[in-house]
């Protein structure tokens, strides 16, 4: 007999050799039916896995987490059976679960495309007809290696494990994978699944290695759920910034030009530029000053701030010219030392907020680069501020609110806020204990002091300070890092940076790196999903479209109201061409324009507008200065009005 203790503690005997399955039927016949796997000792074991001996054990329902975990794995190893079945010589990478699914990389002279995917889909369905059972095995390390000696991935795979780690292989009818589980233990379990998409992977993601086909799939417990989350992708789709843009024309990348250079169309560049003269006037009315820096650096600028020996993978090589050797720059950190270290500074001076949209480049893996997602230059409006410690809080604490301002000002929302802490891995952050315990305790404690609730992200730090990252949950439901605050007391050290305090002498300023709003590029495929291509009017590149019913007999009062649009500052425009009414109210709705001006004869007589609202089918006349008023006002208040 061996005694299992359950997770409120009581404790219960049994044989030896019972699963988990058998142990939820003994508790509650209900439990059986949602039992999928349990934690054994903190391990996850199937269902149909025997218990050897005394242990804690934590049943894992169909509610759990974790369940979604174990069904997706199976569902894995159910389509790789279906592969191989078709595909006789495919060979198999990994296929783990991920967030919303799992995925499989499978090598096979066989090119799978889409159209595959039914295919594979009716195979996994006679499979599981055939309810197979999942068995485990463990093997010795000569076992393992003997077993799969035709398969180069697993033979590599088992050559990786550590020496005396187990080694364990699931057997699904034919079907046999080197894999640790857990399962659900039979196919009969796996009822609803779909097959997404195929994509490829290079093996272990080395782009020096064989490019693998990877198939991506979801399962899950219930048809509605399935359904729920197939609708969910559907609108994923519709919100992708690199769809939407072929209808908004915001931003093209050219191969000629270079991959992950992204280009700003008229559209997108009026974007840019509002959102550029929005977060200047913010900046200002918070007391930064704003500086513009060269794009280029020297070597030695990264090499004194400590970039070029953490960061230099990611940079673009070196250009020489005579004796010196320049980078495109990474970063603006070093060149707002230089600027604050040009003039002597006085304690009565602090804080200095200095500000700059600026252009950084990294050097990002071609694989990576996803429309304005990933790119290799990109935008930001970046702000390093030089405080004295008696002002850390304050300032923090400040540059914090004004990075909430602008997010809710954008219309997102914050998902959770990260402090992010530096870990005992040597050469990642620098040295310095004492300057380290000073700056995590700074922030912790205001964190706290100001009741924001945050997670504790060991290791996550800059390699200079600590930091606050401000998450958000995005429509695509990514968590990206919106807004980041660092606190360094490192850079002030390798610059020499000194102000002259209340007691004459030299003191180190702090310095408070703020990032705002991400950079243009990754906001602006953001916000494109976000608002699904309808911007709200403070932001649409074009906020009205004048159509007049009959270009004869109209031209002459759409064009006065046109006119008088510009006057007053609004991204207006006239559709004068030879086209049917119809046909440009379509394109209007296609191209998400927020207001849509039919002008006809009532119009001309009454020296009106006829309105209609992006989103929206009802139409509304109204005088002309009221329109104007109604506009404004949106406008300052940053109204956030249209469905997409």
């Amino acid at each position: 007999m061996i005694e299992i203790t359950f997770k409120d503690g009581n404790k219960k005997r049994f044989e030896k050799g019972i699963t988990p399955e058998a142990i939820a039927e003994s508790i509650s016949k209900s439990l059986k039916k949602v039992c999928v796997a349990a934690y054994v000792n903190g391990e996850l074991y199937d269902r149909n896995r025997p218990i050897e001996s005394d242990a804690t054990v934590e049943i894992i329902t169909k509610d759990d987490e974790a369940a979604f975990e174990v069904l997706n794995h199976s569902t894995a190893h159910l389509m790789a059976q279906a592969v191989k079945r078709l595909f006789s010589d495919a060979q198999f990478g990994v296929g783990p679960a991920i967030k919303d699914g799992f995925y499989y990389d499978i090598a096979t002279s066989h090119k799978i495309t889409e159209s595959d995917l039914p295919k594979i889909e009716q195979e996994m369905r006679r499979i599981i007809k055939e309810q197979t059972d999942m068995e485990r095995e463990e093997l010795s390390k000569e076992d393992a290696l003997e077993r799969f000696k035709g398969d180069p991935y697993k033979v590599e795979l088992i050559n990786d494990l550590s020496e005396g780690e187990t080694i364990s292989v699931y057997t699904q009818g034919e079907f046999v994978d080197l894999c640790r589980g857990g399962h659900v233990g039979n196919t009969r379990y796996i009822q609803h699944f779909k097959l997404l998409s195929v994509a490829g992977a290079y093996w272990r993601g080395d782009s020096d290695r064989d490019m693998l086909q990877r198939i991506y799939g979801t399962s899950w417990f219930t048809k509605e759920d399935l359904n729920k989350h197939l609708e969910i992708l559907k609108e994923r789709k519709e919100r992708d910034h690199r769809r939407l843009n072929k209808q908004l024309k915001i931003f093209d990348i050219y191969e000629e030009s270079g991959k992950g250079l992204a280009f700003w169309l008229p559209n997108g560049y009026t974007i840019r530029r509002t959102l550029e003269d929005y977060v200047y006037k913010l900046e200002r009315k918070a007391g930064y000053k704003h500086v513009s820096t060269p794009i280029l650096g020297s070597k030695t600028l990264y090499q004194l701030s400590g970039h070029w020996d953490l960061y230099r993978d990611n940079m673009f090589p070196p250009m020489k010219q005579d004796d010196e050797e320049f980078v495109l720059r990474p970063m603006s950190c070093p060149h707002h030392m230089l600027i604050y270290r040009s003039e002597l500074r006085s304690y009565r001076d602090l804080p200095i907020r200095y500000a700059e949209i600026v252009t950084q480049h990294r050097y990002e893996a071609s694989g990576s680069l996803t429309g304005l997602e990933r790119v290799r230059a990109m935008t930001l409006t970046d702000s390093h501020i030089f405080v004295r410690k008696d002002q850390i809080k304050e300032e923090v604490l400040a540059a914090y609110n004004l990075i909430l301002k602008a997010i809710e000002d954008l219309g997102l929302e914050i998902d959770y806020v990260e402090l992010a802490l530096r870990d005992d891995e040597k050469g990642k952050f620098h040295s310095n204990d004492k300057l380290w315990d000073e700056a995590e305790a700074v922030l912790k404690a205001l964190l706290d002091e100001e009741n924001i609730t945050y997670k504790t992200m060991t290791g996550e730090a800059a390699f200079y300070g600590p930091k606050i990252d401000i998450q958000v949950r995005t429509a695509m439901d990514h968590v990206i890092t919106m807004s980041t605050v660092q606190l360094d007391f490192l850079m002030p050290e390798r610059f020499d940076l000194t102000y002259i305090g209340a007691d004459g002498e030299k003191h180190r300023p702090v310095v408070i790196h703020r990032g705002l709003i991400s950079t243009w590029e990754r906001l602006m495929s953001i916000l494109m999903e976000q608002y699904k291509g309808a911007f709200p009017l403070w932001l649409a590149p074009e906020q009205i479209k004048v159509i007049p019913v009959n270009n004869e007999a109209h031209q002459g009062y759409s064009e006065t109201l046109n006119e008088r649009f510009i006057d007053e500052d609004l991204r207006s425009t006239l559709d004068l061409r030879e086209e049917k009414l119809g046909y440009k109210i379509r394109e209007a709705q296609t191209q998400k324009i927020p207001y849509q001006l039919v002008i006809g004869d009532q119009e001309v007589e009454n020296q009106t507008v006829t309105y209609r609202r992006y989103g929206e089918k009802e139409q509304v006349t109204i005088d002309l200065e009221s329109f104007i008023a109604m506009i404004r006002k949106e406008i300052r208040e940053k109204t956030l009005r249209f469905s997409a």
